[in-house]
């Protein structure tokens, strides 16, 4: 199959919004289907797993594979589809499936509009320059507004909505669709609506929805005057309308919107056929790799015939092993071939190639540019690693994760089961990069950090059943960072030992400067003359970031602080590498205390949809947590309140909340900044 004839997309959006039970429709109407599978009955292809069944929710990004015929040009497509998880908990596999996707179709809920995780999905796909459509869902429930929503899109995600269809109502119950660009109507009959009626627009609709149409053309053609001469000429085509609009999409200057029900099953055939219209295909998307001197990023040719590739999510398969997805960008593989880690530097074999549909697979005896397909057999490769042909020299960017907000204690209640249980939490956590896993040197805890408790939840059940061991964890613990309010300057750090024979020496001095929260660290390297060599420079940087693991305070990382180096002396005959790595953590250490060290705490951006009779009750809660009321916001069912509050306040918050308005609100989380701890928070960490 020719490349022009593939997507690759994406399903994306806030949890409950409809995702899931889309991707079903898709899977039915083209065919992969012979029915259809329910969310809420347990029995959706795409929520294959046990504990997705069990909660009704996504936890892990699904690909499957259909195949859709446009009706205008009579040409079959092949769509490769990501299905990805709602919770904000479990970001990471929405972060490593947008780093490989060409397209998007974000799902908006008609009622609730741009939800909070909405906000969060759209920054990720903003900062790998997808391409995306919008589809407005649940178009048949009690209070949708579409206009509503088209205007959240263009006031709260910055972004020009192009609306491609209205919704039609008759006797208050969502029918079908009016399509702008043909003017067309399309009505959905059928059991499962899969009876399409297309007809002409009405009369008494016909004037409205040409002049929406007429006003999408003269947005799209503003700034060009050959088309604009052509448009007033009447030779402007539907054809040359979608071309047009398929150019801005991918250059994500536009925003287009379609509207429809799927659960009801309306308007998503009419969905698919925009996908191929105006999503990319994997030859149209501008693919980049890094310069290895200069770290810039360079255009990956598209006459490019070597193997390259990321390897973008791994699993530990029982039967198989190590099973590591991987997008193709250029080039052909095949099972047997070598590949380069480029990342790590080693040869790796590939045993199988195997095309996955949701948890079956298919081996495969060729992969190329534009597939997205699983290698068996490479055991070095991690998310977010590069292969490709020896001598290439291609590096992807890596994948960039957010870090764990939230840890517990973890332990079993047969110590003899410890070995076992860290051996399987390892072994499970490189499938989420984050997910950590690690021993608390001063309690000797074993530690499970990651985005939050039903992410852990999820995680450690999983371990159960595996396994077999009874996992419990214990309270959590915040993940706070140490920096410092004030500078330190020339702080010295000497290291001098006799014992007879060779001794050891190394003298460093540094600056200590604090910086922005969020600014991360930094190293200068001042030193002039040669009063320290060039080989110990590295080795004192190194040891001043191996500081900065674990503080001084509180044991938690150092962040956001510039260290300079500015003098020092050496021995010619005393002096060695691990002199000057004592001797720079010891005037590391002197400045960070001299420097009014302080505690930052993870401050989280909550929103909450609860009934407006609990409105009072809710912002009075937050009040009691420390937190601040960022916005409060109508809707026809429900008020949705934002507020930042400090992770330190937020444990047992399901609980509570449930309790408090009974079981009628809901909340959502994600990390938004990090912020000084008070002082009386901070005498109560410090001192235990």
């Amino acid at each position: 199959m020719s490349v022009s004839l593939l997507r690759n997309i994406g399903i994306c959006a806030h949890i409950d919004a409809g995702k899931t039970t889309l991707t079903e429709r898709i899977l039915f109407y083209t065919g992969s289907n012979y029915k259809l599978g329910e969310v809420h009955d347990g029995n959706a292809t795409m929520d294959w797993m046990d504990q997705e069944q069990e909660r009704g929710i996504t936890i892990n990004s699904a690909s499957t594979s259909v195949y859709w015929v446009l009706k205008e040009s009579n040409k079959r497509y092949k769509i490769n589809i990501i299905d990805t998880p709602g919770h904000v908990d479990f970001t990471a596999e929405v972060e490593r499936s947008m780093r490989v996707l060409d397209g998007v179709c974000l799902v908006l809920c008609s009622v609730g509009g741009i939800q909070p995780q909405t906000e969060t999905i759209w920054k990720q796909i903003n900062r790998y320059s997808i391409p995306r459509i919008c589809f407005v869902n649940k178009m048949d429930r009690t209070g949708a507004d579409f206009n509503k929503v088209c205007d959240s899109i263009r006031n709260k995600l910055c972004t020009q909505p192009v609306v491609l269809s209205v919704p039609i109502f008759r006797d208050s119950l969502f029918i079908g669709i009016y399509d702008i660009l043909s003017l067309k109507s399309y009505i959905f009959k059928g059991k499962y609506g899969e009876n399409v009626i297309i007809s002409d627009i009405p009369i008494e609709q016909y004037n409205y929805i040409n002049k929406l149409r007429n006003e999408l053309i003269e947005n799209l053609i503003y700034d060009d005057d050959i088309l604009i001469d052509r448009y007033l000429n009447g030779s402007l085509q539907y054809p040359d309308i979608i071309s047009l609009l398929r150019k801005q999409t991918i250059a994500c200057k536009v925003t287009p919107v379609i509207c429809g029900s799927a659960f009801k099953n309306k308007g998503v055939q009419r969905l698919l056929d925009y996908i191929i219209h105006l999503l990319p295909s994997p030859n149209e998307k501008d693919i980049y790799h890094l310069d290895r001197d200069s770290g810039k990023k360079i255009p990956l040719s598209k006459d490019n015939k070597s193997f390259s590739s990321i390897v973008f999510k791994v699993l530990n398969d029982s039967y198989s092993g190590r099973v590591s997805f991987s997008r193709i960008y250029s080039g052909k593989i095949r099972p047997g071939d070598i590949v380069f880690n480029s990342s790590r530097c080693k040869k790796e074999k590939v045993s199988r190639i195997v095309s996955y549909n949701v948890n079956k697979r298919t081996d495969i005896d060729v992969a190329s540019a534009g597939d997205i397909v699983a290698f068996i057999g490479l055991k070095t490769a991690y998310t977010g690693d590069t292969l490709c042909c020896e001598g290439s020299n291609i590096l992807f960017e890596d994948i960039k994760f957010p870090e764990p907000v939230i840890s517990f204690s973890v332990y079993s209640d047969n110590a003899s089961n410890y070995e076992k249980m860290f051996t399987a939490l390892k072994k499970n956590s490189l499938e989420d990069p984050t997910i950590s896993i690690y021993v608390n040197n001063t309690t000797s805890d074993l530690i499970i950090s990651g985005m939050g408790e039903l992410h852990i939840d999820v995680f450690l059940e999983r371990v159960r059943r595996e396994t077999g061991i009874s996992i419990f964890k214990r309270d959590p613990k915040v993940s706070y960072k140490e920096t410092i309010s004030v500078a330190c300057l020339n702080s010295v750090g000497k290291y001098i030992r006799q014992s007879g024979g060779r001794g050891q020496y190394g003298h460093v001095e540094i600056n200590l400067f604090p910086r922005k929260i969020g600014r991360g660290f930094k190293f200068i390297n001042s030193i002039r003359s040669g009063v320290i060599p060039k080989e110990y420079i590295k080795p004192i940087e190194k040891s001043i970031r191996n500081c900065c693991k674990c503080g001084f305070i509180y044991g938690s990382p150092i962040v956001d602080i510039k260290v300079e180096l500015v003098f020092g002396s050496y021995h010619e005959v005393d002096s060695s590498e691990n002199a000057f790595k004592i001797a720079a953590a010891i005037a590391f250490k002197n400045a960070f205390y001299k420097s009014n060290p302080i505690l930052l705490e993870p401050i989280m951006l909550v929103s909450i949809e609860c009934p407006e009779e609990f409105l009072g009750v809710i912002i009075s809660d937050i009040a009691t947590r420390r937190g601040e009321i960022i916005s409060t916001e109508k809707f026809p069912n429900f008020y949705m309140v934002k507020a930042n509050i400090p992770m330190y306040n937020m444990f047992n918050y399901t609980t509570c909340i449930r309790s408090k308005t009974k079981g009628r609100s809901s909340y959502s989380m994600s990390l938004n900044f990090y912020k000084k701890v008070p002082s009386t928070i901070y005498s109560k960490l410090v001192s235990i």
